[in-house]
């Protein structure tokens, strides 16, 4: 077959069957700020670790949100929690308090949770 020079993303669709709305609710009562979100791809313009990575914040967002789990503890951990993004965002979504805590719950971890209003609470 010929290559012309692209390839066929995957579908963009919601994976219900694999979805877990529970994970979704969890971060949206962590980091309330989050329902603000428009999606503008400030955060990730201002990455510093995109700049040595593949990261890619936005789209690791919407992963989250369509249940894309696979690889995706991989992808957070490239997060370097230097709070450009939280900086650059016009809506005021705390990022790092997003990362940290998408990080936990997939990892399955509830003893230590990171709010965006309370800090750090046990």
């Amino acid at each position: 077959m010929k290559d012309f020079g692209f390839t066929i993303s995957k579908g963009r669709s919601l994976d219900l069957d694999n979805l877990q709305q529970d994970r979704v609710d969890k971060l949206l009562e962590l980091v309330p700020s989050y329902k603000l979100c428009i999606g503008c791809g400030g955060c990730t313009a201002s990455c510093s670790a995109a700049g040595f990575t593949d990261f890619n914040i936005r789209r690791i967002h919407t992963s989250f949100l369509r249940a894309r789990y696979d690889d995706l503890d991989k992808q957070l951990q490239k997060c370097m929690l230097c709070g450009k993004c939280t900086l650059v965002c016009p809506r005021g979504v705390n990022t790092r308090a997003l990362i940290i805590n998408m990080r936990r719950i997939l990892a399955g971890v509830d003893s230590v949770t990171v709010n965006e209003e309370k800090g750090v609470v046990l």
